[in-house]
Order: structure tokens, then sequence, then C-alpha cells
């Protein structure tokens, strides 16, 4: 299969039920600017073994949903660039991973920081995989 660099709906958690299920069994970790949560299982099929992410950015912080949406296209984008060995892990292992990014930070990091701290989290994550 080969390994596309987008990032699809199916790549993304969205139902509400995912969503629940995600913050009620899920485990975190911190690492500045981020609160991660992360729930590992079984996946249905093949098609479903894939990493999943959730981005959240609080109204508290940022007021202007301009900059809620600036900072959720960075975390995105910079989990798009560094999720290839994440999606390899989950399809060999048959198995699905939710991650869930909680921004922390009271100002909007640069891009590079932000994708820095996301190769950080991405190589826990493929730990965790192991």
């Amino acid at each position: 299969m080969e390994l596309k660099e987008g990032l699809p709906k199916s790549q993304r958690i969205y139902l509400k039920k995912a969503v629940q299920t995600l913050f009620e069994e899920g485990k975190g970790f911190s690492l500045y600017p981020f609160r991660v949560i992360v729930h590992l299982y079984d996946a249905e099929n093949q098609e479903d073994a894939l990493p999943r992410i959730l981005v959240s950015v609080s109204k508290k912080r940022f007021h202007h949903a301009i900059k809620r949406n600036r900072v959720k296209r960075l975390i995105r984008e910079s989990w798009r660039k560094n999720k290839a060995e994440l999606m390899k892990l989950c399809q060999s292992n048959n198995k699905t991973l939710d991650v869930a990014f909680v921004y922390n930070a009271t100002v909007i990091l640069k891009y590079e920081e932000i994708e820095a701290k996301m190769k950080i989290v991405v190589e826990r994550l493929v730990e965790k995989l192991c």
C-alpha cells in the first residue's frame, strides 16, 4: 500500500463517541505546548489500522477563532509531515492509535517549534507501539 502524506477524514477523530472514549480510556502526558492523550486499541480491519488525531485549542486562551484556527492548522501540518513511521507501525500491528492534542500555550509558537515538539511526541508514540 502506498503511503500518502495527506490527512483525510479517516485519519481524524470527529465522532462524539470516539472523542468520549478517547478522553475516558486514554492515557496522557504533557510536552509543552501540548497535553497529549493517547488511546491504543485493536483495529477492526486493516483499513482502520491508522493513527487518528483530534486537535483542541481552548477558547479561554485564544478568544478569536482566527488564532485558534491558525494553531490547529500548524499542529495538523506538523502531524501530517511526521506521522509516516506511526502509520507503518499501526498497519503492521493492526492497531488503531487515537491521539488528542490539547494546545496549552498562551501564545502562538512558530511552526519550527511546534514541529520539533511534534517529532518528540511521535517518537514517544512509536516507543509505546513497539
